[in-house]
């Protein structure tokens, strides 16, 4: 029932704003060429659909996030892990870590194709640059913030490594981590975009540079649509995952969709 209801108040919002849209190009205060109407947007968005371009440039986007974001979340969450554990050791990184975290990771792009060259492995790099830090720093923080009482019982019962790893600290540590993930997924598919936009031939950036360089401006709409319905699924389906994870070690939520 709460899902139906959900989904219910993301039509009426949806179709609120379309309706602001129609409104707006209407009054005629733009050029239709460059605020074109949601049935224009609509009808090139459908017809990226009918030629397979929508597909082949979402397949190959997609491919290139998941492989940033999933290695991100591999050697962020390891490391994070082992330096959260090992204080004395963080204590050194930190400031290296504070000093590279607010650098865009765009602004490394000319030594990523230096190093990396033309292709796919730009884009990658650049995401998983995205996404590292978020990661790297929510497991680091909440490996730090494990229940001290969790520990002391974990001793009295003589759990060692790796079982006080996996049975202790990790399952104590995830809600901080699951945040990580969230910010770092979001962070990901906006630098995603941007890297493909710089230096990608095909990927859904590229496609709106194109339509852009084309003055395809329904394209442009269509494509900036098609990124954000996307982003939306992504962060649902990263929820879910996490939903489950927390039934399965029996940490306290609130179910999200």
């Amino acid at each position: 029932m709460n899902l139906l209801k959900r989904a219910i108040k993301a039509v009426v919002s949806i179709s609120v704003l379309i309706v602001i849209w129609e409104l707006i190009v209407l009054t005629g205060r733009f050029e239709k060429s460059l605020l074109p109407s949601p049935a224009v947007v609509f009808t090139g968005m459908s017809k990226m659909i009918m030629d397979g371009t929508l597909f082949s440039n979402l397949g190959v986007s997609i491919a290139r996030f998941l492989t940033g974001y999933l290695l991100a979340v591999l050697v962020g969450v390891i490391l994070g892990l082992l330096l959260g554990w090992n204080k004395n050791v963080w204590s050194y990184i930190d400031p290296i870590i504070q000093v590279l975290r607010p650098v865009s990771p765009i602004a490394w792009f000319p030594f990523i194709v230096l190093w990396f060259g033309i292709g796919d492995a730009p884009a990658v790099v650049i995401i998983f640059i995205a996404a590292f830090y978020p990661i790297l720093l929510s497991t680091v923080s909440g490996v730090g913030n494990v229940d001290a009482i969790y520990m002391k019982v974990a001793d009295n019962f003589g759990i060692k490594q790796p079982e006080l790893l996996f049975k202790i600290i990790l399952p104590s540590a995830f809600p901080l981590i699951a945040n990580g993930l969230h910010l770092a997924l979001g962070s990901a598919w906006v630098f995603l975009v941007a890297g493909e936009m710089v230096g990608a031939q095909s990927g859904l950036g590229f496609m709106i540079i194109d339509a852009r360089n084309s003055l395809r401006s329904d394209l442009v709409l269509a494509g900036i649509i098609i990124i954000g319905i996307l982003g939306l699924l992504l962060d649902r389906l990263i929820r879910l995952l996490e939903n489950r994870i927390k039934r399965q070690w029996g940490v306290t939520l609130e179910e999200r969709i």
